[in-house]
């Protein structure tokens, strides 16, 4: 409200500034500036800790303080025993003594154990025996023949030849992976070293076949069938030879009737050619003033076992019924004193020198993978005899069973371990770099009835063993490391025995 006084010009204007700007002020439409910030809070826990030990002047304090106490004399006496002592030490440090033992800080474990107990339930149901086993070259298949070891006449019996798969996960133990129908019993079997397919096989009938198990119409690969220049008697034998042409084979066969054959096969006609034959006459037999074999006529000598030597490819050792035990040549030429029989190429005599005979027929020969004069030989006698090669008596005689030992072999990894399979049914495992000729392991299963016929180490897979028997089975057996893993002087052992005199 304004007063009867007048107002003076300037204090006008000066409200009527103040009223435009309060106008203007209110028409405004912008908010005024919104101010923002951000703050973060992070909590962290922190410990230190340490150990410190008492200062080195205090342990210094405590050992002086310790020196004062000891008991009077000890300081003479040790100063007496000094030289002693460091003596002993320095020859402990240079003996050998000790070199093979190895602490065991586990338990125990089992030297061996049963994996698989394969069978064919019709073999098993015509009583058939297994005859032979043999590891592909993959170490992946076993491959097993049947027939009959204690049958002595002329046999028509049908038998077969199986094979499993053991890095299969659907294994059947009871039902084989493939089996291979044979007119006649098997008598041997040897899978090939470089190509896991083929098998070659010896009959009762006296051929010679390989099977392919890549053709599962017609596995029959070759056979010999009934020509001149088969044998006449059961094969007892068969083993893979490398030709001169790098990377190819021949089939090596002996028999009863004296003969040994080599065999190459002719791929454009699919059938076996015979490349070489010997013949082991009585009257040809070496012998020497160390041996008590007379010649006696001019009789065949019947084979019952052979073996290739790995470090010599023309040496081949023979063993016979009578027990004669012969080292052979394939480059002989004397010519046999016996009937070629129509054979197409002439016989020679490969004996080249007479071991010790033994007293019965010998079953099984194995040379040794880890020294060149080295093998084992077994049979009816129950020993395993260890030879060399540049001598005529052994070199050991170990007592394996009271019974027949069928089989013999060498262990691919071990140089001093081999196992022999006897006709009680067991199989005995020796270790020659123990102090003790015992058993270092016995695998038992059966009796007498069931016989141990046939073994063999698995060069792949040096922990598996499998092991045939009369009554139609195959046991696959884990070796423990204990039989299976080289000592650190087993080799410089192996050559000891190697290098003794002979008794």
């Amino acid at each position: 409200m304004f007063t009867d006084e007048a107002l003076d010009p300037v204090s006008v204007r000066s409200l009527w500034r103040k009223s435009q700007q309060a106008a203007q002020e209110s028409r405004g439409c912008q908010t005024r500036a919104v101010h923002s910030a951000e703050a973060e809070v992070q909590t962290r826990w922190a410990t230190i800790s340490c150990t410190q030990t008492d200062p080195q002047y205090q342990a210094k304090e405590q050992l002086l303080q310790q020196s004062h106490d000891e008991p009077p004399g000890l300081k003479d006496f040790l100063q007496r025993v000094e030289d002693t002592v460091i003596r002993e030490l320095v020859r402990n440090a240079r003996s050998h003594a000790f070199d093979e033992f190895q602490v065991n800080w586990e338990e125990q474990s089992q030297l061996v154990s049963c994996l698989h107990c394969l069978q064919h339930a019709s073999a098993q149901e015509r009583g058939l025996h297994v005859t032979s086993v043999s590891w592909s070259c993959t170490g992946s298949v076993i491959a097993c023949a049947y027939g009959r070891i204690d049958d002595g006449d002329w046999s028509t019996e049908r038998s077969c030849v199986c094979t499993w798969n053991l890095d299969r996960r659907s294994l059947n133990p009871k039902q084989a992976d493939l089996v291979i129908d044979v007119p006649t019993a098997v008598t041997a079997l040897c899978c090939h070293p470089s190509q896991p397919a083929l098998i070659a096989g010896g009959l009762y009938s006296g051929e010679v076949v390989v099977w392919d198990t890549s053709r599962t119409q017609d596995p029959v690969l070759v056979q010999t069938g009934m020509s001149a220049d088969s044998h006449r008697e059961p094969v007892c034998q068969v083993a893979w030879v490398p030709l001169q042409k790098k990377g190819e084979f021949g089939v090596l066969s002996a028999c009863s009737g004296g003969r040994v054959l080599l065999w190459t096969v002719d791929s454009d006609r699919g059938s076996f050619v015979l490349n070489a034959g010997y013949a082991l006459v009585r009257q040809q037999v070496p012998h020497s003033s160390n041996t008590s074999f007379k010649a006696r006529g001019s009789s065949i000598v019947g084979v019952t076992s052979l073996a290739l030597s790995p470090w010599d490819p023309d040496t081949f050792l023979v063993g016979s019924e009578g027990g004669l035990l012969l080292r052979c040549s394939f480059s002989s030429q004397t010519p046999a004193a016996a009937p070629s029989e129509g054979h197409n190429v002439t016989l020679r005599a490969p004996a080249v020198f007479l071991f010790r005979p033994c007293s019965g027929p010998v079953h099984s020969i194995h040379c040794s993978p880890f020294h060149r004069n080295l093998f084992v030989s077994a049979g009816t006698d129950g020993l395993a005899h260890v030879h060399s090669l540049l001598q005529a008596n052994p070199l050991l005689s170990l007592r394996v069973s009271d019974s027949y030992v069928f089989q013999v072999q060498w262990s691919p990894t071990r140089p001093l371990v081999f196992a022999a399979a006897t006709g009680q049914g067991e199989v005995q495992i020796f270790d020659l770099g123990s102090r003790s000729l015992r058993p270092a392991a016995t695998i038992e299963q059966g009796g007498a009835d069931q016989a141990a016929t046939c073994l063999a180490f698995n060069s792949q897979n040096p922990n598996l063993l499998a092991l045939g028997k009369t009554n139609g089975t195959v046991r696959i057996w884990r070796l423990s490391h204990d039989l299976t893993e080289q000592g650190p002087r087993e080799s410089s052992q192996l050559e000891q025995i190697a290098n003794q005199v002979a008794e």
